[in-house]
């Protein structure tokens, strides 16, 4: 019963303190799964969340539900995954309750302004240690660039990218491996 209860108060914390969504989470997820718990390994976290952006779903949600499943099976996706949500449920049902008479407020309005800013620089830097993380070698430069160009370029689903990525680094390496024994 320990490892669900530890499951179920880290991603709550987690949940608790983390505003902007899955990639603002990425360091605080680092820190607590990776650093402090040793859930999982960098590795692991960035292979959780290419994943969980792909799968329908949030890529928080999906990856405490994948962190979960890999410590403690079905109910260790569970709990986990209750443990991230459970506190926007409560913070929703309270705002939800309060925002219609405070909305118009300047001071509200001033908050939320700041608030994008913090949520911006959070992103920023999950996307610096994912990008740390996953472009390691030449091979992966090339995708990281490839990919860039074409989404600013593409109106395509980023499903697809990641589809094609995956596709190529498959391929890049068994040209890479048949290369090598010739």
């Amino acid at each position: 019963m320990k490892i669900y209860w530890e499951l179920f108060s880290t991603f709550f914390r987690m949940g608790a303190i983390t505003f902007g969504g899955g990639y603002a989470m990425l360091p605080i997820l680092q820190r607590e799964v990776v650093d402090g718990k040793g859930w999982c390994t960098n590795e692991e976290l960035t292979d959780y969340f290419a994943i969980g952006q792909c799968t329908p779903g949030i890529i928080a949600v999906n990856t405490a539900t994948f962190i979960g499943y890999k410590i403690k099976g079905v109910w260790g996706a569970l709990v986990a995954t209750y443990g991230l949500v459970a506190p926007s449920f409560i913070v929703i049902g309270v705002i939800a309750a309060l925002l219609q008479n405070f909305a118009s407020y300047a001071l509200v309005q001033n908050a939320f302004a700041g608030i994008r800013v913090a949520v911006t620089v959070l992103i920023l830097n999950a996307v610096v240690k994912l990008l740390k993380s996953s472009v390691v070698d030449k091979l992966t430069a090339c995708l990281f660039a490839a990919v860039a160009l074409a989404s600013f370029f593409l109106d395509l689903s980023p499903v697809l990218f990641v589809l094609i990525a995956g596709a190529l680094g498959v391929a890049a390496k068994v040209l890479w491996k048949g290369a090598a024994k010739k």
